[in-house]
């Protein structure tokens, strides 16, 4: 199956260039993990070889990542969470989505506020779902749309780069960001457990 994606985006880049960028970064922010990990550093490749301008590849990835983070916004915004909820329990299993993953991203939104929306998109599932507590919270769109963008513009370029150095083998990044994805969730684990226990001990205390 993941080479089955590997090749759809290699065929969609190849045969639509720039359009095909803002394609498939936007379904990878619209609830769907397609993986940018793949999507960047191949259009780095092809930077490499000519075919792409380095600058308008990083551009389209943050502005394709900007649509598709709008349709789930939006989705979250309207529907006031319900119908987000109902979405993700009833097709979540089709797009690697779950609710428990809606509720760390909630979590981290609520905790972290406008720093989870800008830096989301390096932390692995909260990327593709961060949007939903964003429309749900009703964070101003203007807003919204100005870190998501930042944030994208960003994570796009750093990709698109590692791509060109890579050259052919820029494949060998995905088992390198899977590692990444892990580190980054032990450190999320780390800091909600710190924060639990930060609250908490007031509480501790008192009983002892």
């Amino acid at each position: 199956m993941v080479e089955s994606v590997v090749n759809w985006i290699v065929s969609v880049i190849s045969q639509l260039g720039y359009p095909g960028i803002i394609l498939t970064m936007a379904i990878e922010s619209a609830l769907i993990p397609l993986p940018s990990e793949i999507i960047m550093p191949f259009s780095g490749f092809l930077v490499s070889q000519g075919r792409f301008n380095f600058w308008l590849v990083g551009l389209c990835g943050a502005i394709g990542n900007l649509l598709g983070s709008w349709a789930a916004y939006w989705l979250g915004y309207w529907g006031e969470g319900a119908i987000a909820r109902r979405f993700i329990r009833s097709y979540g299993r089709f797009i690697l989505l779950s609710e428990e993953e809606l509720d760390k991203a909630e979590r981290l939104f609520r905790r972290f506020g406008n720093f989870i929306v800008f830096g989301s998109r390096v932390i692995p599932a909260v990327r593709t779902v961060i949007s939903l507590p964003c429309g749900i919270a009703r964070l101003p769109f203007w807003k919204f749309s100005l870190l998501t963008f930042s944030g994208s513009l960003i994570w796009s370029y750093f990709l698109a780069y590692m791509g060109v150095l890579l050259g052919k083998n820029w494949e060998g990044l995905r088992p390198i960001f899977k590692r990444f994805d892990i580190a980054i969730i032990l450190i999320i684990i780390i800091g909600i457990g710190w924060y639990f226990y930060y609250k908490l001990r007031p509480a501790l205390r008192s009983k002892t």
